[in-house]
């Protein structure tokens, strides 16, 4: 099973590098995550040069994309050309958004009548593009998650997890990764916004 991690120029390293990394801790068991990128090598915010595992093409044959943020996001969604590389299909894939993600994910018309977690800067953004935002970390309905925050794409890394491989497996890593002396409660959080996120199907 494959990920397709996408991320575009300008990218927020902690959307990109915490959900890849956490993801690939089960590699073991056949999943496995990769930055997916428009171009050979993309910067982010912050400078810092990366060279794509995959190019944009992958995401077609990705069992799960996990669209990621930065600070061009808008630049993004006003590109077509750009925007018909990413032929999502959330019948067949999981499909996630990181923060100003959802925009992505809203201007290809997969949110619908959905709501969706974004950061702050974004929000209103996201809410000019018709789409109801909600003031939590994460939320998913069906095969379509979105998460809010940076440090939310813990969220998002679980919820893959949880529906690829199973909750155990998504609390083997989150207890792997999590602070010495903060284990327990660092994985019961990451369940628990999984768990609650995904409550208002029920």
């Amino acid at each position: 099973m494959q990920v397709a991690v996408v991320t575009f120029d300008g990218f927020n390293e902690l959307d990109s590098f915490i959900a890849s990394a956490l993801i690939n801790r089960c590699r073991k068991d056949g999943l496995e995550a990769f930055v997916t990128t428009p171009t050979p090598t993309v910067t982010s915010m912050n400078g810092v040069q990366v060279t794509g595992q995959r190019p944009l093409g992958f995401v077609a044959e990705a069992d799960a994309v996990l669209i990621g943020s930065g600070v061009r996001t808008r630049d993004v969604v006003a590109d077509d050309r750009l925007l018909r590389m990413l032929p999502l299909d959330p019948a067949r894939q999981l499909v996630g958004s990181q923060c100003s993600g959802a925009l992505v994910l809203a201007r290809l018309g997969l949110l619908g009548t959905m709501p969706a977690c974004t950061d702050t800067t974004s929000r209103p953004f996201v809410e000019a593009a018709g789409v109801t935002v909600l003031d939590a970390p994460f939320h998913a309905e069906g095969n379509i998650a979105t998460a809010g925050g940076c440090l939310a794409s813990q969220y998002l890394a679980t919820w893959v997890i949880t529906r690829l491989l199973g909750e155990e497996a998504a609390r083997g890593v989150i207890d792997y990764v999590a602070p010495v002396g903060e284990k327990a409660e660092t994985v019961e959080r990451a369940l628990h916004a999984v768990r609650t996120g995904r409550a208002a199907l029920r």
